[in-house]
């Protein structure tokens, strides 16, 4: 099995190749026209490789970039996708063993995913919740998920290879960097928003400053979607971050640490934001179980679930 960099080197020389191929087929086109009106000497045929607009045909996307730059641009592009690609399996939008979408509709289920998938690969996500937090605290977060994802599509035995060329092509330190900060800020949502211009099918559940965070998919959501984001996830969360406050006042108490301190106080701090946004926004949400019809479009459904989602600037100016 390829390692991760040689799929990609692969895909982008395929795409190189489409598109001279195009290029060639257009030279051809205006010269054979240029023929039919005797104008060979007057109108020029030649079309830079610049003017060929494919989508992946990186010197019309990068054209003032040179060769290494637009490599490397593409290879960023690359796994950009193939994040977006991968959530969509988490999700049971895609599956790694069949082609196009799987569940798309309405209401749709795990049910209905292993109905069309018997024996998947990479499991789709059971409760349609990925929470988005700055550590490891759940088993099925977003990093864990995608570290298993790349396990099973490109083999465990090239892991470590793949993930720090995921890494180092993403410009990050670490893969928790890309789809959550301490800060809250999510580079994969913002992608994701940027691709589904303003529309976004993955939706996230997050606190005011971003200590918590939860993508849910919207063709599986139900009304009790609400009420597992507070019960399994940010309830679970706030327990376990009370474990660690009080595992960081214990350790200042023995004056061990200076560190100890200012992570109790951070630790305080988010518990606090968090117990806000149960107590004044999530609860209150989760006990209205929230109709929805996908035909009404995220620019009616979406503003629902304000605040408790992440607010996308723009969402009612932007066009359907």
């Amino acid at each position: 099995m390829k390692t991760l960099e040689q799929t990609v080197a692969q895909h982008r020389d395929e795409w190189a190749a489409r598109s001279r191929a195009q290029q060639r087929l257009e030279i051809e086109n205006n010269e054979a026209v240029a023929r039919l009106y005797g104008l060979e000497d007057e109108v020029p045929s030649h079309v830079p490789l610049e003017r060929v607009s494919l989508t992946n045909n990186s010197a019309f996307r990068w054209p003032n970039k040179t060769p290494e730059e637009r490599d490397a641009l593409f290879a960023e592009s690359a796994i950009v996708d193939l994040a977006s690609y991968a959530v969509g399996c988490m999700f049971g939008r895609y599956s790694l063993d069949e082609p196009g979408l799987i569940l798309a509709d309405q209401g749709a289920t795990l049910q209905d995913y292993l109905a069309k998938v018997p024996s998947p690969a990479f499991m789709p996500d059971t409760d349609n919740v990925i929470p988005f937090v700055d550590d490891g605290w759940f088993e099925d977060d977003i990093v864990e998920r995608f570290r298993q994802f790349l396990k099973v599509a490109f083999g465990a035995e090239h892991f470590e290879e793949n993930l720090r060329f995921a890494e180092e092509t993403l410009g990050v330190k670490t893969l928790r960097d890309y789809f959550i900060t301490k800060s809250g800020k999510s580079k994969f949502y913002d992608d994701h928003i940027k691709r589904y211009k303003k529309r976004p099918i993955y939706w996230m559940f997050s606190s005011p400053k971003g200590s918590f965070n939860a993508l849910i998919y919207l063709h599986r959501y139900t009304p009790a979607t609400v009420s597992t984001v507070l019960n399994e996830y940010l309830r679970e969360y706030e327990n376990k971050l009370q474990k660690a406050l009080e595992r960081a006042e214990a350790a200042a108490a023995g004056g061990s640490s200076a560190k100890d301190q200012k992570e109790a106080d951070r630790l305080r701090k988010v518990l606090a934001e968090l117990r806000d946004y149960e107590h004044d926004v999530l609860y209150p949400l989760a006990t209205r179980q929230i109709d929805i019809d996908l035909d009404d479009g995220v620019k009616v459904n979406y503003p629902k679930f304000y605040p408790a989602v992440k607010k996308i600037a723009g969402l009612e100016a932007a066009d359907e």
